[in-house]
């Protein structure tokens, strides 16, 4: 399996550096783009530094190259998944505004019929948000929001973040134990 991992500048940028490394364990070859937003939020929320997260990808593309790769749709992969999810990239994925190689690869990902999962990061959302949500949904991208799950009593913030990255991996299909799953009330 190939995916395109994309980290935008929105808060939240520890759910794109989980996928990443979660998807390095289950080998499966990342191509990441990060924008420039995106790497202040990496510096600002964690303790990573931009070189550990670019050693996760098999590839790691500039966000100013349009012409890389994963440019074209002709380059075949699996889909993207952009962890966080800004406002700004909504907008521009929502208006096929290719200003970058993040918008681009998305844009690709959408005509060539190719999943896109955005963990859109924003609350509250004003019905200009909802309506770019709307826009992307109508064309096949998937809105994921990073909403976590108590039926699995999480104790950590680890716990909170692995639901949710687990929730984008079940969009590919991809077998993972990042979180229990529901089994109905009587499992309780």
């Amino acid at each position: 399996m190939r995916l395109i991992v994309g980290i935008s500048g929105a808060t939240g940028a520890i759910y794109g550096i989980r996928t990443l490394e979660v998807l390095q364990q289950l080998g499966v070859e990342t191509h990441l783009v990060i924008s420039d937003a995106g790497k202040k939020t990496i510096l600002l929320e964690t303790g990573y530094d931009i070189q550990t997260i670019e050693k996760t990808a098999a590839e790691v593309h500039d966000i100013r190259n349009i012409g890389a790769s994963i440019a074209s749709g002709s380059f075949k992969t699996d889909g993207m998944i952009i962890a966080p999810c800004s406002m700004k990239s909504l907008s521009a994925i929502a208006n096929s505004y290719n200003e970058n190689l993040l918008i681009r690869a998305a844009d690709v990902a959408i005509k060539e019929k190719r999943k896109l999962v955005l963990v859109v990061r924003e609350t509250p959302l004003h019905l200009g948000h909802l309506q770019l949500m709307t826009k992307v949904a109508a064309v096949g991208g998937i809105i994921l929001p990073p909403v976590p799950a108590y039926y699995n009593l999480p104790k950590t913030m680890d716990d909170i973040i692995n639901h949710t990255v687990g929730k984008i991996l079940d969009q590919f299909g991809l077998e993972h134990n990042l979180f229990s799953r529901w089994q109905g009330a009587n499992s309780l």
